[in-house]
């Protein structure tokens, strides 16, 4: 067997471990016995868990950012381009097999390998607002303002939006989130002469 397919087949051995059991409960042996190599080919390839979790979560990242990508069109506005990546990226972190189980990792045990991946999760989509309010600035949908407080911002309120109000409430539809969306940071709760 051609070493690119051993490799291919202990990542996706991997990839599968760590989405069925975590980082915490995944073993180099599991990892070798799902791909059915020796776990020294494992060691081949990657030094240690920690180097084939990295390899592992880049290219979920890197899916996740061409997923929101495909999704939005150029012509769209900055809050129909911010909703639709909102939706796309909250999505696919909330139904992708490995992130759920790292998040459910995270409330479980707070293993620290799961919080740091949960938190690179976080800023690629922290990325991805900051970049679509530094367009919207230069092209004057925006006022100027530090993109980074707003993208953190516009993050929080989507996420309590989407997810913390259901908690005690009946839950708001996509539709009903983009409304108080643009309320609360279009328009502002003030009436304008």
């Amino acid at each position: 067997m051609p070493a690119i397919d051993r490799r291919k087949l202990v990542l996706d051995a991997a990839a599968k471990s760590f989405s069925l059991f975590g980082y915490k409960a995944t073993t180099m042996d599991q990892v070798a016995k799902i791909a059915n190599v020796g776990k020294g080919t494992i060691y081949t390839f990657f030094a240690n868990k920690e180097e084939l979790f990295d390899e592992i979560l880049r290219s979920v990242l890197a899916e996740m950012t061409e997923v929101v990508l495909r999704e939005i069109k150029e012509d769209q506005t900055f809050f129909d381009k911010l909703y639709k990546g909102l939706d796309v990226l909250l999505d696919f972190r909330s139904e992708h097999g490995l992130l759920v189980k790292l998040a459910q990792e995270v409330r479980e045990f707070g293993t620290v390998q799961a919080q740091e991946a949960m938190q690179r999760v976080e800023n690629v989509i922290l990325d991805y607002i900051e970049r679509q309010v530094v367009y919207a600035v230069q092209q004057g949908e925006m006022i100027s303002v530090d993109p980074k407080i707003v993208s953190f911002i516009m993050l929080k309120l989507y996420i309590a939006l989407s997810l913390d109000w259901s908690k005690q409430h009946d839950p708001l539809d996509k539709e009903s989130i983009k409304q108080y969306f643009r309320i609360i940071l279009g328009e502002g709760f003030t009436l304008r002469a």
